[in-house]
């Protein structure tokens, strides 16, 4: 079973406060308070534009909750809904000025994970019957990287690393000044406590190989085209849990995930997409 994505509370709030303040400045919203009567009440309906995958929604109901007691955000759909044309992804009512002061920090964050949750859910797609998984990677946007992941698991994707501190990923510099691949398994699996996970980055049949005899039970094959990877699957023979990384793009994941690896991490899910068209409309009463 598969248990919804969830954000922590303390983490929304943090960021969301974060971000109104950065907005709202040391005057507030001086155009709403210049043409809204203070009295002035709104309901406003955010819509979907375009088709794609919702994410986001605790940081849009967190702006408008932290914006003032008088606004009420009530979600019609939940992160990880997809979404066509027209759909009513959720509804705000309340006093006009603070509905209008809160609009930009919610669709930001709206707009932006659900972006990203609608392109993982495309290569997640594409890759359908496979066996393989789609990951993120650490190249997220600073500040943001926890919303983001959430946003990937929103879209159907797994979580790779969520930091430098989360398990010990070997790359290929880390090889070069410890003298090996030997040298460097050999140095991290006597230095990580039994509950870290190690993963060593390879870039040749050659290194792989050294690799699994030195231990390795999980292997990353940095940007290997397709025949390579095939070959690395069959000298494997199901002794590590294999990724692929490395130029990974929508039309050539599937290709990936039939060489037979278990995990396809790419950075283009979190930084190569664009926002999810959702507006805000608003209906004033007095």
């Amino acid at each position: 079973m598969h248990l919804p994505a969830e954000l922590p509370r303390p983490l929304v709030d943090r960021a969301v406060a974060e971000a109104l303040a950065e907005d709202l400045g040391l005057a507030g919203d001086l155009t709403s308070q210049a043409v809204l009567p203070p009295e002035a009440t709104a309901r406003a309906v955010l819509t979907a534009r375009e088709a794609g995958v919702i994410a986001g929604l605790p940081l849009a109901a967190a702006a408008f909750r932290q914006i003032g007691e008088d606004v009420t955000f009530t979600a019609q759909v939940r992160d990880g809904d997809s979404v066509v044309p027209g759909t009513v992804v959720a509804t705000v009512t309340g006093n006009a000025r603070q509905v209008f002061s809160a609009e930009r920090v919610a669709l930001n964050f709206l707009n932006r994970l659900s972006g990203v949750a609608s392109l993982t859910r495309r290569y997640v797609e594409a890759i359908s019957g496979t066996g393989a998984r789609i990951c993120d990677t650490r190249k997220t946007t600073p500040g943001h990287r926890a919303f983001e992941k959430f946003a990937v698991r929103c879209g159907g994707g797994a979580n790779h690393r969520y930091g430098l501190d989360d398990a010990i990923l070997i790359k290929d510099n880390h090889i070069a000044v410890a003298g090996g691949v030997t040298a460097a398994f050999t140095a991290a699996r006597a230095f990580a406590g039994h509950l870290v996970a190690i993963e060593i980055e390879v870039d040749s049949l050659k290194q792989f190989e050294e690799a699994l005899a030195a231990g390795a039970t999980v292997v990353l094959l940095d940007n290997m085209d397709n025949d390579t990877l095939r070959r690395a699957v069959a000298l494997n023979a199901g002794r590590a849990q294999l990724e692929a990384s490395g130029g990974v793009k929508l039309d050539r994941v599937r290709s990936i995930a039939e060489t037979g690896v278990d995990y396809i991490s790419t950075s283009q899910i979190t930084m190569g997409a664009a926002p999810l068209d959702i507006g805000l409309d608003v209906e004033v009463s007095r």
